[in-house]
């Protein structure tokens, strides 16, 4: 895992996009639950059903901090999500910027606080990118890379 701070945007001739889907979401419980739902189920579409669990690990924790922190009233946030020959992108975006996430040292009482923690323990990279209006969370996993078992 490292952060990555240039754009992942940039394309990239010799890994060109094979797959995109983007959604905007009402920011509510129900929608972190839809987003999740909807990407896990694209991943196992797009022929990667191994990633599935991260991925739907990844869009919950950041669509519940775009729901949480990035939240303004009238404004909807964006999951997409893209599938290039070498990697799976994840991006959250939300219209908040003032207020740039970074990963925290939750004391073992905190109830919250460790979503970045887990983002950062799955992704192969990932970073934060500020945009014209509000912010985009974005992680990139491997689809060579061997995933870790989870429970």
């Amino acid at each position: 895992m490292a952060f990555a701070p240039q754009d992942p945007r940039i394309p990239d001739p010799s890994d060109p996009v094979v797959q995109e889907a983007r959604v905007d979401y009402v920011p509510t419980p129900i929608s972190v639950t839809r987003a999740r739902q909807h990407a896990t189920r694209l991943i196992a579409d797009w022929g990667h059903p191994a990633l599935a669990d991260d991925t739907a690990l990844i869009v919950s924790e950041l669509a519940t901090n775009a729901m949480r922190h990035g939240h303004v009233p009238g404004r909807l946030f964006r999951v997409q999500l893209t599938l290039t020959k070498t990697r799976l992108r994840i991006a959250v975006s939300d219209p908040r910027s003032e207020r740039l996430p970074r990963p925290r040292r939750p004391s073992p009482r905190d109830a919250h606080g460790r979503g970045l923690l887990i983002v950062r323990a799955l992704a192969d990279r990932w970073g934060v990118r500020e945009r014209t209006v509000g912010k985009e969370i974005w992680v990139e996993l491997d689809l060579t890379a061997p995933r870790p078992k989870t429970c």
